[in-house]
This record gives C-alpha cells, structure tokens and sequence, in this order.
C-alpha cells in the first residue's frame, strides 16, 4: 500500500511538468523537461500563494491552539480522581465519532449569529475568524482523547517530587509535565495540523471571499479553472503544491509521531 500510494504521488509529480495532450496520448511517458510553466499558471490562475498564506496562518495558530488547551485539559483528566472524569473524557470521545456533515448547518448558524453581533457592535468580522473558532472546536477532542492517555503514561512521582519542593499545579504542568510529554504533544500537534490542512468544507462554507481561501478551496477553484481551460499540467502542479508542505512536515517529524503514539500505549 505504501508503495502504490508513493509510486502514485511519482506519477502525479511527473505529470505536473507535462502539457495536456501529453497526459492522455503518453500517461506513463517521463516528461521530456522540467518545465515550471505549470507550477507557474497553477500559481497565478488559482492564487494558492495567497490561499497558502492563509492556509498556515489559521492551521499553524488553531493548532497552536488547540494543543495547549488540550494539555491543560489532558493534565487534569489523567490526574484527577474526581468520578467525573472519566464521563468528561466520554463526551470528548463521543466529539470525535460525530461528522462534521451531520452539525454543519447549526455550527453555521451559531457563527452567523456571531458574525452578525461583530458588525452590530463593532462593525467588523472576518470570516476567518469563524473558520479559526470552528477548527478549534472541532479539533479539540481528538487531541483531548490522543493526550489524555499519553499523560496518564507519564510517573506521578516526579509530580509529587515537585510539589515536595513547592512547585504548584501549574510550574509541575510547565516546568516537570509538558518537557517529558513532548513526544507526545508533539503528536497531536502534527496530526491535528494534518487535518486542518486537508480540511475543506468549513473554509468552502465560511469562506465567500477569493483573497480569504485556504489551499484546498483554492485548488477547489483552481480544479474549475484548469477543467474549463484544459489545463490539466497545472492542475497537478497545484496538487503537488498543496501536498508537499505537509508532506515534508511529516518527514521531518514522523520519527517524533510515531514515538508519541508508541509510548502513550503502555496505560
């Protein structure tokens, strides 16, 4: 599976540096130059440098986001012994079984009525605000669940260590509990910005302005633009570019996913 799945991105690399006939008449056919012309229409036609730009500002800060309130949240959930955690842990559990197609209209009109207080009271919203708030909630339970039970992995004893030497709860969780659950955090925050960035029905509902896109409504665009002009060269050109940031984000980073997924296993 892997190597069907990386001789198929090959396949469409290739592709990406061939014209349109080209693709039909000679599919598997090494292209004859490495011609960026491609790259360069998919660029201007279907504006993904903007849509790029957006892409990482909203992912990279509701990640950011995310992944420190779901520390604290994870923190308190392996540690308390209160009988309502493990309901609580439940309900986070239950946010990730439920499609964001089933909620949508209602997150849509809960955001609309917020859009519109904004503009009652100060005369400005921006929809990307709303795709902000909505990532974050949406993305919150996954990583509650996913750091939950790599925290409750971690020693209680250097916590009651700490606290021996008068740390309180938050310089324990800061200066003793998140340096030993980096891998783990590490974790969520890549695979929770893998999401983000391939997510496209809340920023194609939300979003109605071109220069406010994210990457993958701008390739959405962009699929229109080179379908009506033929194009087909610079369509996959704006599909290797969409996928090759997170690709070598996932690269770089994949030893640390996979060391966090493994040691958050033992409990």
């Amino acid at each position: 599976m892997a190597i069907f799945n990386v001789l198929l991105f090959a396949w469409v690399v290739m592709q990406s540096f061939r014209n349109g006939s080209e693709i039909f008449t000679r599919p598997f056919a090494l292209p004859r130059s490495l011609n960026f012309d491609n790259y360069v229409s998919a660029l201007d036609a279907g504006q993904l440098g903007t849509g790029f730009l957006n892409t990482i500002v909203l992912c990279v800060l509701a990640t950011i986001m995310i992944v420190v309130l779901a520390s604290l949240a994870a923190q308190a959930l392996s540690r308390t012994r209160h009988r309502a955690a493990s309901p609580l842990t439940s309900i986070f559990v239950i946010g990730m079984g439920i499609p964001m197609q089933a909620v949508i209209v209602p997150i849509f009109v809960v955001m609309q009525t917020i859009s519109s207080f904004m503009y009652a009271s100060f005369g400005w919203w921006d929809e990307r605000i709303s795709v902000y708030i909505v990532y974050v909630a949406t993305g919150l339970p996954f990583a509650v669940f996913l750091l939950t039970g790599y925290f409750r992995s971690l020693p209680t004893e250097v916590e009651e260590a700490a606290a021996l030497d008068g740390a309180g709860p938050l310089r324990s969780f800061f200066s003793v509990i998140l340096p030993m659950a980096r891998p783990g955090v590490i974790t969520a925050f890549i695979l929770t910005l893998l999401g983000l960035w391939n997510e496209t029905l809340v920023a194609l509902i939300f979003i109605t302005d071109n220069e406010k896109y994210t990457l993958p409504v701008a390739l959405l665009g962009l699929y229109g633009t080179m379908q009506y002009t033929s194009n087909w060269g610079g369509l996959f050109a704006g599909v290797v570019l969409v996928t090759l940031p997170i690709l070598f984000a996932y690269m770089l980073a994949g030893r640390r996913i996979m060391e966090g997924m493994t040691l958050g296993a033992g409990k």
